[in-house]
């Protein structure tokens, strides 16, 4: 198995789907359907699923009632932001659901909040191995590529060739 997607069912995709977007510092936009939404990485990685209770007669997710949103689920997310995530959070909630601590599992910083539908979120720092891990991977740059950053190499990426290695700039072009 490569990856998960955990999906959880909520009242309200899209208010989810942007408080999510609020937790993670992503750019807001709209989930791709009113009842299902997924929230990925800046890798295309699929984060966390949202699915509108009752829609599509999955089992699981057709009663809120039947259970309480959260109870044996634990929504762990490890984040290379930490310290913006919990500004984030403390945005979005009036009171975390556990203050910030250092795990003594993990040996990392952590916090939990309570998402719109009542699920347990736990926002995780990556431990000192992790996030030099990472910086290794990619040296000399972000953790996570921007989407500036992508769209700059696009453009360049696409600029057509001239044959002529001397540009003339556009305002010596004009007639006089």
């Amino acid at each position: 198995m490569k990856r998960t997607w955990t999906i959880i069912g909520v009242h309200d995709v899209p208010r989810s789907f942007q408080w999510y977007q609020s937790l993670f510092g992503q750019a807001s936009r709209a989930p791709a359907h009113s009842d299902f939404g997924q929230l990925l990485d800046s890798d295309g990685t699929v984060l966390l699923c949202l699915h509108e209770w009752a829609v599509e007669n999955h089992p699981s997710l057709m009663n809120p009632e039947d259970g309480t949103p959260g109870n044996g689920l634990l929504l762990f997310f490890r984040v290379d932001d930490y310290g913006v995530a919990l500004r984030r959070a403390r945005a979005l909630v009036p009171q975390l659901a556990e203050e910030p601590h250092v795990n003594p599992n993990t040996r990392t910083k952590e916090f939990s909040l309570l998402d719109p539908d009542g699920y347990y979120v736990t926002i995780s720092a990556l431990s000192r191995t992790e996030r030099a891990a990472v910086a290794k991977q990619r040296p000399n740059k972000r953790l996570q590529p921007t989407k500036a950053r992508a769209s700059v190499r696009q453009l360049v990426a696409k600029r057509p060739r001239t044959a002529s290695k001397k540009q003339i700039p556009i305002s010596d072009t004009k007639q006089k």
